[in-house]
């Protein structure tokens, strides 16, 4: 988030505490300052996987996934969607670690 967002941000949750805007404002200003998903294509998804030193079949069991689902995704087949996605960005912004 960039400084001027935390900065609107900050003022948002500061007119929340003192009642000028209601919970409801609040939450669907949360979601517009959610960072947009990087979409991974099926070399990322290897490459990322491989920078673990992992197997598909490990690497899918840190993201809740079938070993076949991780094989499509890196094939091209299918693309990471949902709760897979945002574990794969934070396994890429925080290690394998993050996730475990």
């Amino acid at each position: 988030m960039s400084d001027i967002l935390k900065a609107v941000h900050e003022t948002v949750s500061e007119l929340h505490e003192h009642d000028a805007i209601d919970k409801t404002t609040l939450r669907q200003f949360d979601a517009l300052c959610l960072t947009p998903m990087h979409e991974y294509n099926g070399e990322e998804v290897r490459t990322l996987r491989e920078s673990f030193n992992l197997s598909q079949s490990v690497f899918a069991q840190y993201l809740n996934v079938s070993t076949k689902l991780v094989q499509k995704w890196e094939q091209n087949a299918s693309h990471p969607k949902g709760a897979a996605l945002k574990l794969l960005a934070l396994a890429q912004k925080n290690g394998i670690d993050a996730i475990a």
